[in-house]
């Protein structure tokens, strides 16, 4: 019996877990779950990292009284962030949160220099302001103090790593995230990131998923109860961890981890880097076992979340199943909003962003909360079909159904409408991917399992997935259309 402990670093929280595996099946179970909410520092938006830790450390040590001993610990978190450290590895300030204005303001200057189709042919990966490229980018450009002070670049994971077992490096799945790294040869893109001004003795040395890193140091160990539990690089890019856990019933099915951010794509055995893809702005994140996601971002249940928090400033207190069931109290695809608008990126009054999307593009604006509600899972549906359109016309590939992992797959409404909107069979689950797939990732580093394809006849047995067929309803064929519409109109103008 295997006892392995996951922590997994998400935008909005942390969570520690404690896995059993007998050979056979994986059982989980949640011992911390600690909030992770961004700080206002220096005039921007940044993560508090001395909280994090200090999470982490919590959910481990209660991890560590609920088992005789715990063999391993992996780490996964969200992409693109990183913190610097200095020459005595401490940390030069907080990482700073990817919706940070500074990014935004570096993309454009960085395209002006550098063409986005030689960005892209070196990194594989879509072009996003919120990529790390474009913060070292706008560092420089502002000769930001930070990096004449900074020795090592760690992104999130790596830096717990660093924290918990003294490890300086960087995990390839993350990394290959940063579009710093180069796509063809595996190694830090040198000459993009010299010609912008960045710093390449920064960039630390990259390991692939399943290396061992080392035991936890005694300070950790004495604080947990940890003993000599050992650090293992998982794939420690969140969705890296979750396609891990996908139990595929169909070759070549596509994907969706579906939380803040909806992923959705396609596995497949080497990067694909051509004019289609970039034409459609896909990415080639790197995945375990030597494979590459090639996936589009997709803004998720970010706009819900928003939504809510927005809702509790004014009193209107829900948990999230009851405001998802809202939805079934407003008319069925009436109102329709494009989910990556820019005005959708920054933390605020979603609803109200909503409404005026609406109002711009002559639409019927959703006033109720049910209705909005409805607007935002209805348009995540198909903005979810869309994608695994363009990834079909992007690649030639016919996946015959998708699934769906992650905390989006218990959201009954949003895989039954995905199924819809996509015209094939959605699988739901595991609901908690990531952690599975961290585990996963734990097993095929220490050898209790043999192979990716060996994990996730586990995840199978362990999480059997819910399927929702297509319903058929011509209402959503309809929909579509007036979607992509929208997404072709510029801003202000309706439809068409």
């Amino acid at each position: 019996m295997a006892t392995l402990a996951a922590v997994d670093l998400g935008a909005q929280s942390g969570r520690v877990a404690l896995g059993r595996f007998d050979g056979e099946r994986l059982v989980m179970s949640e011992t911390h779950r600690f909030p992770n909410v961004p700080i206002e520092a220096g005039g921007g938006l940044a993560w508090d990292a001395a909280r994090i830790f200090d999470g982490v450390l919590d959910g481990l040590g209660r991890a560590a009284g609920l088992a005789d001993a715990i063999d391993s610990i992996g780490v996964d978190a969200w992409g693109v962030d990183f913190g610097l450290l200095d020459g005595a590895g401490r940390l030069v300030r907080n990482p700073v949160h990817y919706r940070d204005a500074r990014r935004a303001r570096a993309f454009a200057a960085v395209l002006e220099r550098v063409p986005a189709r030689e960005v892209y042919e070196r990194t594989g990966i879509q072009l996003m302001p919120i990529n790390t490229l474009f913060e070292l980018a706008g560092m420089v450009a502002e000769d930001d103090p930070a990096l004449g002070a900074a020795q090592t670049l760690l992104l999130i994971p790596d830096l717990v790593h660093h924290l918990l077992a003294g490890a300086r490096t960087t995990e390839f799945t993350n990394a290959t995230t940063t579009q710093c790294l180069a796509v063809r040869d595996g190694g830090w893109a040198r000459d993009l990131l010299e010609g912008l001004g960045i710093p390449v003795g920064l960039f630390p040395e990259v390991v692939p998923p399943g290396t061992v890193l080392g035991p936890v140091l005694p300070e950790v160990a004495r604080r947990t109860g940890l003993g000599a539990a050992r650090v293992v690089a998982v794939a420690t890019h969140d969705t890296a961890s979750a396609v891990a856990a996908v139990p595929f019933r169909a070759p070549g099915s596509a994907y969706i981890s579906a939380g803040p951010w909806s992923l959705v794509g396609l596995e497949l055995v080497e990067a694909r880097v051509d004019d289609a893809t970039f034409a459609a702005n896909l990415t080639n994140e790197g995945g375990i076992a030597g494979t590459f996601r090639l996936l589009k971002n997709v803004t998720g249940l970010w706009l819900l979340h928003e939504c809510r928090r927005a809702w509790e400033r004014e009193g209107l207190r829900l948990d999230y199943e009851a405001l998802v069931a809202m939805a079934d109290q407003a008319p069925p695809l009436r109102s329709l909003i494009d989910p990556d608008d820019p005005r959708f990126a920054r933390p605020g009054d979603m609803a109200a962003r909503i409404r005026e999307f609406c109002a711009e593009t002559g639409q019927e604006t959703p006033e109720t909360p049910a209705e909005v509600v409805r607007t935002v899972l209805e348009s995540l549906a198909l903005a979810h079909g869309q994608t695994v359109a363009l990834l079909r016309e992007a690649t030639g590939a016919e996946p015959a159904e998708i699934h769906v992992v992650g905390g989006g797959a218990r959201n009954e409404r949003l895989c039954r409408w995905t199924a819809d909107a996509a015209r094939m069979p959605v699988l739901a689950g595991p609901e908690e991917a990531t952690l599975v797939g961290n585990m996963i990732g734990q097993a095929l580093a220490t050898g209790e399992l043999g192979s990716l394809a060996e994990g996730r006849e586990v995840v199978r047995a362990s999480f059997p997935p819910r399927v929702y067929e297509p319903s058929g309803s011509a209402g959503w064929d309809e929909a579509g259309e007036r979607f992509a519409e929208l997404l072709a109109a510029p801003a202000g103008r309706g439809p068409g």
